[in-house]
C-alpha cells in the first residue's frame, strides 16, 4: 500500500470499494469523531485517542474498534482481527455494500465513542520483569557470605541481573571464578556492574 497524505487520496488509492468507504465515512462523520490519517489509513478520534478506523482490503473493507472489545455488539458483527493475540481491537468486515446497514453501523460508532468518553480501553499489559537466575557459583558465595548476601539483595533487580549475566555468560569455569573475585569487593559496596557507564 502505497503512502497517502490524505484521506481522500486513501480513498481514491481503493477504487475498488470507494462507494463502500465515501458511505462508512459519512456515517462515522455524522459523529463527533475527528477525521485524521495515521499509518497511511482513516483514523477517527475522541480527545486525541484513536476510536475507529477505516481499512480496505482486496477481498473485504470495513471498520476497526480500536476498543471494540468493550462494544455490546448486539448483531454479532465484530470479529477479532488475530484471535489470541488481539486483545482491543475489533473489526465490522464487509465483502458488498449490501451488508452496510446505516442505522446499525452508526449505533456501533456511536457506542465507541461513548466508551471512549467514558475511559474505557484496554490498556497494554505491562510485561512482568524476568526473574533472575542466579549462577550456582553466585549462590553458593552469597551462601556462605552473609554480608555478600545482604549487599546482593538490597541491589535492584536490573543490577543483580547484570552480575548474574556477567557469570553466565563466562564459558569456562575459571572465567567463571576470575569474574566472581572481580565483582565481590563491587558487590560489597553495593556498586552495579556498570555503574560507570552510568550518569549515577
Amino acid at each position: 500500500m502505497k503512502k497517502v497524505k490524505s484521506v481522500e487520496e486513501y480513498i481514491e488509492v481503493n477504487s475498488h470499494w470507494q462507494e463502500e468507504l465515501q458511505l462508512l465515512r459519512s456515517i462515522i462523520l455524522k459523529t463527533e469523531a475527528i477525521e485524521t490519517l495515521k499509518w497511511s489509513a482513516p483514523v477517527y478520534t475522541v480527545n486525541g485517542k484513536n476510536v475507529i478506523g477505516l481499512g480496505a482490503f482486496k477481498q473485504h473493507f470495513g471498520i476497526w474498534f480500536f476498543n471494540g472489545v468493550f462494544l455490546k455488539d448486539k448483531h454479532q458483527l465484530l470479529s477479532n482481527a488475530q484471535e489470541g493475540k488481539t486483545k482491543a481491537l475489533r473489526q465490522m468486515r464487509f465483502e458488498s455494500r449490501n451488508e452496510i446497514n446505516e442505522t446499525i453501523v452508526l449505533d456501533y460508532v456511536k457506542e465507541a465513542i461513548e466508551n471512549q468518553k467514558a475511559g474505557k480501553e484496554l490498556k497494554p499489559e505491562r510485561k512482568a520483569s524476568k526473574a533472575v537466575e542466579i549462577p550456582e557459583l553466585l549462590a553458593n558465595a552469597l551462601q556462605s557470605n552473609a554480608e555478600l548476601s545482604s549487599a546482593f539483595k538490597n541491589l535492584s533487580p536490573y543490577k543483580q541481573r547484570e552480575y548474574c549475566e556477567h557469570i553466565l555468560t563466562a564459558k569456562r569455569e575459571a572465567t567463571k571464578l576470575s569474574r566472581l573475585e572481580k565483582i565481590t569487593p563491587m558487590l560489597l559496596q553495593g556498586i552495579g556492574l556498570n555503574d560507570k557507564y552510568r550518569n549515577c
